[in-house]
């Protein structure tokens, strides 16, 4: 979310804190209160991560740097998603929220608008260069601030039964052009086979395309929020997918049902659009066909570009709350640059790192048990998670996120118009930030 004016965002968060939390001010976003307190002696933090196996990871901090620091830091399990928003929001409403906390990408504007978490530009160093510029703008909502370190990525891709487009005949798709048409002459070869489907129950495989084609879903004007879900760049991505559907060329069921996992289980559906994280998936989803796929950049809107769309991914922030937050940055820079700490993620938790000088090393010098025969799995995965497309979220994620799956859950379902769909999106999306007393550039 390119936001060219600070003091824009600090009015759409004052307005945001108003209404949402009944706060009658609000401090400056990356308030540095307290920040004194984490050089007087020992410091605990406290840190609120769904990711499994956290707490080992956290230990090599503890027994390490953080002994030396003398910073101990503590891992309290929540749940994720919306879930943990609104309990980081309701304890940040009473000035209790922890040090650190794991957020989504999507998620830091409502954070921030919030006022809840800090801008930790001065205590991360040299963070930035270990990340991609499209992976690192994330976290800075396009302003000087940063307000978290991205810990985990989800890059989309191309995944494809290799044996199954060897017998059609099918060569892998670099436009999306070539996706359709591959998607046809499938159908002509083997009717009751499709290439992929159009799922309507994960609105992010969605964003990210749309994301891939330059969508901005939300931007700012001046002190006002401009909302453009239905801009051209996702309009273009809504009409491709609803042509296919409509044609039948490919099929209209959602993902992650058992007739999803018997489509791919048995091949009679041989590609899916997908992210790093596939091969897990695939693992449970279509056990019979380890060793039968390979992964390729996603297809492109034009010949001879390298863009990719992002499914996923979250990082480590620190709250304005923190009365430490010097020392809970540096935690967080830690635990998302260094070496240790990564291949420690890798093998505890099971994440694809953001950090780029931890995506060839370690866990990711072979490649996934599930794609054995693609030696180079993971050197390709970098490169295309270093043309992540910029992201343009907003304060209401979870308002278009839940549309989308209404609005196009039943375009699909019909093989109906999916730019009406699209147009509710916005239309929702924009009735809300008005309903919760943001300005609106229209």
């Amino acid at each position: 979310m390119p936001i060219t004016q600070r003091s824009g965002l600090s009015r759409i968060a004052a307005s945001t804190v108003a209404v949402a939390l009944g706060a009658t001010a609000l401090t400056a976003c990356g308030s540095s209160d307290g920040d004194s307190e984490a050089d007087s002696g020992p410091v605990s933090l406290t840190y609120w991560t769904w990711t499994p196996g956290m707490d080992k990871v956290v230990d090599l901090w503890n027994k390490g740097q953080g002994k030396k620091d003398q910073i101990t830091v503590t891992v309290k399990k929540q749940a994720s998603g919306d879930t943990l928003i609104t309990k980081i929001l309701t304890a940040h409403k009473a000035g209790k929220a922890p040090d650190l906390v794991q957020a989504e990408y999507q998620a830091l504007p409502t954070l921030v608008s919030n006022d809840a978490l800090a801008d930790i530009s001065k205590n991360v160093g040299d963070a930035k260069s270990k990340f991609a510029d499209g992976v690192w703008q994330q976290t800075t909502l396009g302003t000087d601030a940063v307000y978290a370190v991205p810990q985990d990525i989800g890059p989309m891709m191309f995944y494809y039964r290799q044996d199954l487009f060897k017998k059609y005949g099918l060569t892998v798709p670099t436009t999306w052009d070539e996706f359709a048409e591959t998607a046809r002459a499938l159908k002509k070869k083997s009717s009751d086979t499709d290439l992929t489907t159009f799922s309507a129950n994960d609105s992010g495989l969605f964003a990210g395309l749309a994301q891939q084609a330059g969508a901005q879903w939300w931007t700012t004007e001046g002190d006002k929020w401009k909302v453009g879900i239905n801009d051209t760049a996702t309009k273009k991505v809504a009409d491709f997918w609803g042509g296919l559907v409509k044609e039948g060329a490919i099929d209209n069921q959602p993902m992650y049902t058992p007739a999803w996992n018997k489509a791919l289980n048995t091949g009679k559906q041989i590609a899916w659009v997908s992210a790093v994280w596939a091969p897990g998936t695939l693992t449970t989803a279509a056990p019979d066909t380890k060793g039968k796929w390979a992964m390729a950049p996603l297809p492109q809107w034009t010949a001879g570009e390298n863009k990719t769309g992002s499914w996923g991914g979250s990082s480590t922030a620190v709250t304005t709350d923190s009365k430490h937050q010097e020392a809970a940055a540096k935690f967080a820079a830690w635990l998302n640059t260094d070496d240790a700490a990564l291949q420690a993620l890798a093998k505890e938790s099971g994440i694809y790192p953001a950090a780029t000088n931890a995506q060839t090393s370690g866990a990711f010098t072979t490649p996934p048990d599930y794609f054995s025969n693609q030696a180079d799995f993971y050197a390709k995965a970098s490169e295309i998670a270093k043309t992540t497309a910029p992201s343009a979220w907003g304060p209401n994620v979870n308002v278009a996120y839940t549309t989308f799956k209404d609005a196009f859950g039943a375009a699909a379902k019909n093989k109906s118009d999916f730019t009406a769909a699209l147009d509710k999106m916005q239309d929702d999306t924009v009735a809300d930030l008005k309903k919760q007393g943001f300005g609106v550039s229209e």
